[in-house]
């Protein structure tokens, strides 16, 4: 691993550096320009000027992220990667999280379960304004099977053209195009040549878990933090590090379905499995939890997760003014940092 800059084309690569859930060295950066706001993470391959900067955007006849920047990714988890992401977009404009919908049923890969809620991104989205300029990132989603053949270069085309982005922001390892054939200095190159800003950032790096990583054959995995870091620490129950990948506390949903509503027993809330809309820690028990009952009703409570149920257990005091003051058919549970 080289310990000094070195250059590919017209593009600095520095080092790798690895950081306790913070962003590593800066991976494309431009030599002549440096932030000194947050560490340097990005390249910008083509500048915006202050005219393209302060160019308006019409409302009519234009994709909803025209004029907007767009990050790159799966976005599945939204945890601090994603956050960085989002971040550097909103340094320069309107930011836009750019995904694809569909993977799964056009590759052919088995269903599972959301780590995130759908009903549920929007909050965890507006927790991100206070480091985006307090600008919401706005999700815009594609299909994948309108992307899936596309080359790399007729993907970023798409970008100029047909969506009308001002620039894009990714991270180092991001793969594009049919067969994945792009990499990040591609994406760099063709920006370049549309005429679009592009942002390539480092990775969020996972320090607990980088050592036993450092000589992966994988080269996805390098020690980042990443959706299935989440799922691993989900599936083992460890909701302290859960917490540390997504930078808040998970919130498992639970709404309640005509067959399969929810039950109550003195201190005990109960509801089957079936009613989950989003992945679930491994069974056990799980202290220091909340109860959401709305917006504002907040409870103490602990979790136990079984085979077919999940069961919440707070006062009888608690227990009784939900059950007999709020229509139980969502709930919401944030879990601490202990783990089972």
């Amino acid at each position: 691993m080289p310990t000094a800059p070195f250059a590919i084309g017209n593009v600095a690569v520095l080092p790798r550096t690895a950081v306790n859930l913070r962003p590593r060295g800066g991976v494309f950066c431009h030599p002549l320009r440096r932030s000194t706001s947050r560490p340097l993470l990005c390249s910008i391959t083509s500048e915006l000027s202050q005219r393209e900067e302060d160019r308006e955007v019409p409302l009519q006849g234009l994709s909803p992220v025209a004029g907007g920047i767009v990050a790159l990714g799966k976005f599945e988890a939204l945890h601090i990667g994603h956050r960085e992401l989002a971040i550097q977009a909103a340094k320069v404009g309107p930011p836009f999280l750019l995904s694809f919908v569909g993977m799964a049923e056009v590759l052919g890969w088995e269903p599972r379960a959301p780590i995130v809620a759908k009903c549920d991104r929007r909050r965890v989205l507006s927790s991100w304004a206070p480091y985006c300029n307090n600008m919401i990132p706005a999700e815009f989603q594609v299909e994948f099977s309108s992307v899936r053949h596309l080359t790399p270069r007729q993907f970023v085309e798409k970008l100029a053209k047909e969506l009308g982005v001002r620039g894009v922001v990714a991270g180092e390892n991001y793969r594009f195009g049919y067969r994945a054939a792009g990499d990040a200095l591609e994406l760099v190159r063709l920006c370049e040549e549309y005429g679009l800003g592009a942002y390539i950032i480092g990775s969020v790096m996972d320090k607990k878990q980088y050592a036993r990583n450092m000589n992966s054959s994988n080269s996805k995995e390098r020690g980042q933090v990443s959706s299935t870091r989440v799922r691993r620490a989900l599936a083992v129950g460890d909701m302290r590090y859960v917490s540390e990948l997504l930078g808040r506390k998970h919130r498992l949903i639970l709404m309640a379905k005509d067959q399969d509503g929810f039950t109550s027993n003195k201190s005990r809330v109960s509801a089957p499995k079936s009613c989950l809309l989003n992945l679930a820690p491994k069974e056990g028990l799980y202290e220091k939890c909340s109860l959401y009952i709305g917006e504002d009703n907040l409870v103490p409570c602990k979790v136990v997760i079984d085979t077919k149920h999940v069961h919440i257990e707070m006062d009888e005091v608690s227990t009784c003014n939900i059950v007999g003051n709020q229509d139980l058919r969502l709930l919401c549970i944030e879990f601490g940092d202990s783990g089972t």
